[in-house]
């Protein structure tokens, strides 16, 4: 149902990788979240008046929080899809987070505001009127709701869309809150018990705690998240393909939204080998990744001195060394330039996070280890940090 409902309202549906198909995604699910969101408001508000049920009237008000949500996610998809402009070069894809967090943060608050109605109905309870109306209206509810969480949840997969994953998960809570109200009415109907009040706390606190999660995921994209493992292995095995490369390091990765993902690379070849070829082959790479991962694609190209062998046996020696310590990655772009006194043994390390070695300690091991080669030989180091992963 779901993929039909987008073959027939989401022209060019299956091109997601296009900004105007994801724009198309978010205005949809916007635009039913609003209209069916706003039908079961009025129909629980009326419902809950009617029964005097506290719970049933919060339900009524939580969906009207989710009608809010998704207008904030109708607006949220237009913004993000505005161009570049002078202040904002990079264009505005990171609003798409942004409304997510905000998506995120209404959860949480409707969480704590259906926490204080609950304890305030245990602390003075009231009768709640069971009425077949009544069950039937939340019965409704219930499968409007699944299924929003289920369209939300797909439509989120489909554009990697943070926002509509929120939005599904907010659906999926409702499901949740709205089957304990309907458990409410038949305990209070055939035991005389009122628990009312005592699930919507359970209820509550379950909002909160599922609306705390959302925040932490869709601020972390904004904080500046790790790159996508599978991302970093498709870009990686790309640029190894190529006949002429003879490794690669220090590959970053920027997200300024969605469709707006930024790489830089360094390509080592060989440094005997023809300039104006290797240069062709930085292009090729450039290009082809690009477009085939829809990145925004930069290459260092790095020339490596090969059958040298002093520097040969150095970059053994560094490189048995590294491995010896957790915490040390990738040893790159080693060169020896030889002096009338001393030689400089130049190489870059990658330092992943949680190293327990600081960088003075990692300098004295490299050290140690050149030293056994003789006494005119000093290691000069550049630590990069573990980007990608790799």
């Amino acid at each position: 149902m779901n993929s039909l409902i987008c073959r027939l309202f989401v022209r060019d549906w299956e091109n997601t990788d296009d900004p105007d198909v994801r724009q198309r995604y978010g205005k949809l699910a916007g635009a039913l979240g609003i209209i069916s969101n706003s039908v079961l408001c009025i129909a629980k508000i009326i419902t809950g008046i009617i029964a005097g049920s506290i719970a049933i009237i919060a339900d009524g008000i939580n969906n009207l929080t989710d009608a809010s949500s998704s207008v904030i996610t109708l607006a949220g998809f237009k913004l993000a899809s505005m161009p570049e402009d002078d202040e904002h070069p990079y264009g505005h894809a990171r609003i798409e987070y942004i409304t997510g967090m905000i998506v995120s943060i209404l959860i949480v608050v409707v969480g704590v505001e259906l926490g204080k109605s609950s304890i305030e109905k245990i602390i003075h309870p009231e009768p709640v009127e069971f009425s077949v109306s009544a069950v039937v209206i939340l019965v409704c509810a219930i499968i409007v709701k699944l299924w929003q969480a289920s369209f939300n949840v797909y439509a989120g997969k489909r554009i990697s869309s943070l926002t509509l994953t929120a939005t599904g998960a907010d659906s999926r809570n409702d499901v949740i809150s709205t089957s304990a109200v309907l458990l409410c009415l038949i305990v209070g109907k055939f035991t005389g018990f009122n628990i009312d009040g005592y699930a919507g706390c359970l209820v509550a606190l379950f909002i909160i705690y599922s609306g705390i999660t959302l925040v932490k995921e869709t601020v972390s994209p904004l904080l500046g998240e790790k790159p996508d493992p599978m991302l970093i292995s498709e870009i990686s095995d790309m640029a190894l393909s190529y006949e002429g490369v003879l490794g690669i390091h220090d590959l970053v990765v920027h997200n300024y939204g969605p469709g707006k993902i930024f790489v830089s690379i360094h390509i080592e070849v060989d440094a005997d080998g023809d300039l104006m070829e290797s240069h062709d082959l930085i292009d090729n790479i450039e290009r082809d990744i690009s477009k085939r991962l829809n990145v925004v694609m930069t290459a260092h190209m790095d020339p490596i001195l090969r059958n040298d062998p002093l520097t040969d046996r150095f970059n053994v020696l560094m490189r048995e060394t590294a491995e010896k310590y957790e915490g040390i990655g990738n040893l790159h772009d080693l060169r020896v330039v030889k002096g009338p006194t001393h030689t400089n043994i130049i190489f870059d390390v990658v330092v992943k996070p949680g190293c327990a070695l600081s960088h003075e300690e990692l300098k004295e091991i490299f050290q140690k280890a050149a030293d056994g080669e003789g006494e005119n030989y000093y290691v000069v180091i550049n630590f990069d940090n573990d980007y990608a992963g790799l």
